[in-house]
């Protein structure tokens, strides 16, 4: 088993972020490069702490959610109002019903 994070099909998931990641930081950069600023510098202040804040968010979103997309598939798929008792016994049925 490999000691990666993540395979490669949740990154695959997780890839539909990294648009929105990219355009926020196309303005950051655009806005840093090329702002034509009001006299006020709260207002500079404010519009890149919104920007950065969403992306920081956005980051922290799409890493947690990878690793409860990777934790999930770890698991063993049991369905909901079954216990690890049922499905051992299913597993023997369906292993004695393949012996008969």
């Amino acid at each position: 088993m490999s000691n990666r994070t993540f395979d490669r099909e949740t990154l695959l998931d997780l890839s539909v972020n990294v648009i929105p990641l990219a355009i926020l930081a196309f303005f950051v950069i655009v806005y840093g490069v090329m702002g034509n600023y009001p006299n006020d510098p709260l207002v500079l202040i404010v519009q890149m702490s919104i920007i950065i804040v969403t992306g920081i968010a956005l980051t922290l979103l799409t890493y947690f959610s990878g690793k409860a997309i990777a934790g999930s598939e770890e698991e063993d798929e049991i369905p909901p109002g079954y216990s690890t008792e049922d499905a051992a016994t299913a597993a023997e049925i369906e292993s004695g019903s393949e012996d008969a």
